[in-house]
């Protein structure tokens, strides 16, 4: 877990980088990610509560990889308050004042990114 949360915090964005990232570093965070789900297949646990903990952490991998394919995918900096693309400095409300869903297929693993619209409150 600590991986992980090191991973984030100077990758995708995090208080470590002051909230500062970009397409190279979002890559370099993705290909770590990448091997972190590697060692997971060795994860092992003397215990049922240790084992949740495992389960945990594999489902904390998968919302941080959705995390930062949802950065890269996103051409713009979202601030304040979420992160700046130091690659997109600019806010770019014309293109990107929408929601990002990301979707994985569980058989590929391949990301699937849609802009979804923000529905008007009535």
């Amino acid at each position: 877990m600590f991986r992980l949360q090191k991973l984030m915090d100077e990758y995708a964005g995090g208080v470590g980088s002051q909230f500062t990232t970009s397409k190279m570093l979002c890559d370099r965070g993705l290909e770590l990610l990448g091997i972190l789900k590697e060692d997971a297949v060795h994860l092992g646990a003397p215990d049922l509560h240790e084992l949740m903990r495992c389960w945990e952490n594999v489902h904390r991998m998968y919302q941080a990889e959705a995390h930062v394919r949802t950065i890269m995918f996103r051409e713009e900096t979202r601030w304040p308050g979420y992160y700046f693309r130091a690659d997109f400095p600019k806010l770019d409300n014309d293109n990107w004042l929408c929601f990002v869903n990301c979707i994985m297929d569980p058989e590929t693993e391949e990301w699937e990114m849609v802009k979804r619209d923000i529905l008007p409150m009535s």
